[in-house]
C-alpha cells in the first residue's frame, strides 16, 4: 500500500464523516488513515481460551468460563440489594453478582442451562465472584463462534458521550483494512526481518488490531515497538554523525601553560577517578576538529564545576574565550564566586553578567569582551543579548540545560562565524534509557563518584507526631554551630493554602526557637527579589541559624555549614525535587541529615518515594524509580513533556528493545552511512517519509 494513500484525511473513511472526524482529531489526534492505523490498543480481552473455575487466579485479567446457574437469590445489603447466582462447572463453584437491572436479569436468566460468561473475577471470603458478567447461552455462542482477542482502544469521556465507543473504533479500523486490503508497505530491510525473525509489516498490523492468539500478538508488538525505536535512534545517530562530519569545531590542540599550572599547583583537592575520566573525554573531543556536543551528568556535589573550569582553561590556552550560562541569577552568582576563587591565583579576567548588573557596569564588560581582554563571562540569559559580542568564543557551558529553550541556545551559536564547543551540565540525573532517547545525539559523560571526605547524608522519615523530638534534634545541631533548612511545598494551584501553611509553620517555629537565642530567615515567592537576597545573604553569612522557605532554595544555594534539611509535607514533593532539596546539605565535612516529615495518611506511591529517599543517596537510582512512577514526560519538566510521544513502545518497559534498536541503527550506519546500498533502500525511503510527515520527533540538544 502506497504510504501517500495513508495520508488521506480521515473524513474520507466510510463511517467517519465531518463530525466524527472533528471529534477523532480533537480527542485522539487522528487526522489521517495513518493516524488511525497507528492507534494501538491499550489491552486485549482474551476470548480464545475457556477457563475452569478451579483454574481461576487472583489477577485483574478478564476470563471466559462455561457452566450453569444452579440458584438465584436476592441479598439485602447496607445500601439496597444485590442479586447473586451460584455458577458451577465440573471443577467448582463461584458467584455471579448484579447491583443494577436485577428485575430484568432475574426474569431472563435460565437455571441449569449451559452459559458462557465473560468478565473480571474478584476474590472475596474464599470465593471467586464476577460482577455484571457478559452472558451468552452456549448454544448461541457456538453458532456465532468467533475465536479472537478483543482489542480495547484508548478512549475519553467526550468520545463515549458522542457515541464513538470501542466497538465503533474497531469497526472503523476494520473498514480501513477493507479499503487497503490489509496490504501495507514493508518499512524494514529483509536483513533485519531475517536476523531478528520479525513479522512482516502487514501481518504485524493485522495482529495488533485483530490478533488470532497471544503468541501472534506478542510477535506483532515486538515488531512494531522495534520499528518505532529503531527510527528514533536512526534520527539521533544520524544527527550526531552529520554534526561530527559537517560542523567543524575549533581545534584545541594545545594543552597549555594555564591548564598545566592550575592542574599541578592550584587544584585545592585531588580529583576523583570519575573527574579525571571526564576531563580526558572532553580533551579528546576538543582536539578532534569536530564541534564538541557533550552532556555532563553528575549528582549534586560531585564536582562538575572543577571540570567546567579546566575545560575553560583549555579554551583560553588555545586563544579563545569561554562563557557559562546558568538559569537563575542566584546560581550564576554562585558559579562566579566559586570560579573566581579557583582562578584567582592564575590571574584570568572573569566577569559576571545578569539582569541586575547596572548599565554603567555593563559597558566595560561589553568592550573587554569584544577586544578579547575578558576571557570568561558567567551569567544568565543576559549573555544572549545582541549587545554581548565576543572576539572569539570557543566554548559555551550551559548549566541545567532543560531550563533553556532551543531558540535561546541557538543564539549562543550565532555569536561566532564558527559554532563554539558546547558542554551541557546537569545535576538532574537522567536514567540511561531516557538519556539514550532524549540525548542520543549528544556524547554523554557521567561523574559517578563523590569527592573523598563527603559523608553520605543520613535520611529519615518522621511523622508529624514526632515533631517535638525533631525540634529537640534541631536545637542540638544548632548548639554545635550548625544551620538548618525547613522547606514547605509550593504548589501553584493552592498558593493561598501553601502560603498559610508556610506562615503557620514559621509562627510555630518562632515560638519554639525564640529570640534572642535563635535567628530565623524566611524566603518565599511573594517577597521582593531584594528582600529575598537580603534574607539569603544573612543565612549564608551565618547570621541566622534557621531558614524557613518554599522551594526557591532548590537550585544552587551552597552553605557548607548547613547540615539539616527538614522537608515538611514531603509526600507532596516529587522524587527528583526531594533529591535536589536534600543536595542543599552535605556540602561541608560534617555529617548531614535530611528529615522527611509527613502525616500518617500516605498513598502507595508516596510511600515508595519516601522509602526510596531513605534507602539511597544515588541520584541515578532515584531517577530510575522516578521514571517508573511518573513516566518520561514529567522527568524532563513540562516544556519537554511531549518529547517522547511514542505510539506503542514504552521507554521503561521496553528498555531491552531500545538497546537492540540502537545497536542495529549504529551497525547500519557503520556499514552504509548514506543508506545507498540496494538492500537498505526501503529503510532510506521510510526514514524520508517519517521526516517528511513529521512522524519522527525532532529531538533537540
Amino acid at each position: 500500500m502506497n504510504s501517500n494513500f495513508l495520508q488521506t484525511p480521515i473524513t474520507y473513511l466510510k463511517g467517519v464523516g465531518p463530525n466524527r472526524a472533528e471529534t477523532l482529531q480533537g480527542e485522539l489526534g487522528i487526522h489521517t488513515y495513518q493516524d488511525l492505523l497507528n492507534l494501538f490498543p491499550n489491552r486485549y480481552l482474551d476470548k480464545t481460551k475457556y477457563y475452569k473455575v478451579a483454574q481461576l487466579q487472583r489477577s485483574s485479567a478478564d476470563v471466559q468460563i462455561v457452566g450453569k446457574i444452579i440458584n438465584l437469590k436476592t441479598v439485602e445489603q447496607k445500601k439496597g440489594k444485590r442479586l447473586a447466582a451460584t455458577f458451577v462447572d465440573d471443577t467448582g463453584r463461584m458467584e455471579l453478582v448484579w447491583f443494577r437491572g436485577q428485575k430484568w436479569i432475574r426474569e431472563n436468566l435460565k437455571l441449569n442451562v449451559p452459559y458462557v460468561i465473560f468478565g473480571k473475577c474478584n476474590w472475596f471470603n474464599g470465593v471467586f465472584s464476577m460482577p455484571h458478567p457478559e452472558m451468552e447461552l452456549l448454544e448461541e455462542h457456538k453458532k456465532g463462534l468467533k475465536v479472537f482477542m478483543q482489542p480495547i482502544y484508548p478512549s475519553t469521556e467526550k468520545l463515549s458521550a458522542r457515541g464513538i465507543t470501542n466497538r465503533v473504533i474497531s469497526k472503523l479500523i476494520q473498514q480501513l483494512f477493507i479499503e487497503t486490503k490489509g496490504n501495507f508497505s514493508e518499512t524494514l530491510s529483509d536483513g533485519l526481518l531475517h536476523e531478528l525473525k520479525l513479522l512482516p509489516k502487514s501481518e504485524s498490523l493485522l495482529n495488533i488490531h485483530f490478533p488470532k492468539n497471544q503468541e501472534l500478538l506478542a510477535k506483532a508488538q515486538f515488531r512494531l515497538k522495534f520499528e518505532e525505536l529503531f527510527y528514533i535512534q536512526m534520527q539521533l545517530i544520524s544527527k550526531k554523525m552529520i554534526h561530527k562530519q559537517k560542523i567543524k569545531g575549533f581545534n584545541f590542540d594545545q594543552v597549555g601553560k594555564l591548564f598545566n599550572q592550575f592542574y599541578k599547583e592550584h587544584i585545592p583537592f585531588e580529583l576523583t577517578g570519575a573527574q579525571k575520566r571526564v576531563i580526558k573525554e572532553i580533551r579528546q573531543d576538543l582536539g578532534s576538529n569536530a564541534q564538541m556536543n557533550r552532556l555532563l551528568q553528575g549528582d549534586v556535589g560531585s564536582g562538575k564545576t572543577i571540570v567546567a573550569v579546566m575545560t575553560m582553561l583549555l579554551a583560553i590556552d588555545n586563544g579563545y574565550q569561554a562563557c557559562l550560562m546558568a538559569p537563575t541569577s542566584i546560581l550564576a552568582n554562585q558559579h562566579y564566586a566559586g570560579i573566581k576563587e579557583l582562578l584567582d591565583k592564575i590571574e584570568i579576567s572573569c566577569a559576571l553578567l545578569t539582569g541586575s548588573v547596572k548599565k554603567s557596569a555593563r559597558k566595560p564588560i561589553h568592550e573587554q569582551l569584544e577586544s578579547g581582554e575578558l576571557k570568561i563571562l558567567i551569567g544568565t540569559h543576559a549573555l544572549l543579548e545582541d549587545k554581548v559580542q565576543y572576539k572569539n568564543l570557543g566554548l559555551a557551558i550551559i548549566d541545567e540545560q532543560h531550563r533553556f529553550g532551543v531558540a535561546q541556545r541557538s543564539k549562543l551559536w550565532h555569536k561566532n562565524s564558527f559554532p563554539p564547543h558546547i558542554l551541557v551540565m546537569t545535576a538532574t540525573p537522567i536514567p540511561r534509557t531516557l538519556a539514550m532517547s532524549l540525548y542520543g545525539d549528544l556524547d554523554i559523560s557521567v561523574i559517578d563518584e563523590l569527592p573523598p571526605g563527603r559523608k553520605p547524608i543520613k535520611t529519615v522519615h518522621r511523622f508529624d507526631s514526632n515533631r517535638l523530638k525533631v525540634f529537640q534534634f534541631i536545637r542540638d545541631e544548632i548548639k554545635k554551630g550548625r544551620q538548618v533548612y525547613i522547606v514547605y511545598p509550593l504548589i501553584q494551584e493552592s498558593e493561598a493554602l501553601d502560603y498559610k501553611d508556610l506562615m503557620d509553620g514559621y509562627e510555630s517555629i518562632a515560638r519554639d526557637f525564640p529570640l534572642p537565642d535563635y535567628q530565623i530567615s524566611i524566603v518565599h515567592g511573594k517577597m521582593k527579589p531584594a528582600d529575598k537576597d537580603y534574607e539569603m545573604e544573612r543565612f549564608v553569612k551565618g547570621e541566622t541559624q534557621i531558614m524557613v522557605a518554599t522551594t526557591v532554595i532548590e537550585v544552587g544555594v551552597n552553605v557548607a555549614n548547613a547540615s539539616v534539611m527538614i522537608i515538611e509535607s514531603a509526600e507532596r514533593f516529587g522524587l527528583s525535587q526531594l533529591h535536589q532539596l536534600r543536595g542543599r546539605v552535605g556540602r561541608g565535612a560534617d555529617q548531614s541529615f535530611c528529615i522527611l516529615m509527613t502525616s500518617h495518611k500516605l498513598s502507595a506511591e508516596a510511600k515508595t518515594r519516601l522509602e526510596t529517599m531513605v534507602q539511597t543517596n544515588d541520584g541515578f537510582e532515584i531517577a530510575e524509580v522516578d521514571l517508573k512512577l511518573r513516566g518520561p514526560g514529567d522527568i524532563m519538566g513540562t516544556q519537554q513533556s511531549g518529547i517522547l510521544n511514542l505510539k506503542i513502545a514504552d521507554i521503561i518497559r521496553d528498555n531491552d528493545i531500545l538497546m537492540t534498536a540502537r545497536h542495529h541503527a549504529i551497525q547500519l550506519f557503520k556499514k552504509d552511512p548514506t543508506l545507498e546500498k540496494p538492500e537498505h533502500l526501503v529503510i532510506r525511503h521510510t526514514y524520508a517519509q517519517l521526516v517528511k510527515y513529521k512522524n519522527i520527533w525532532n529531538y533537540i540538544s
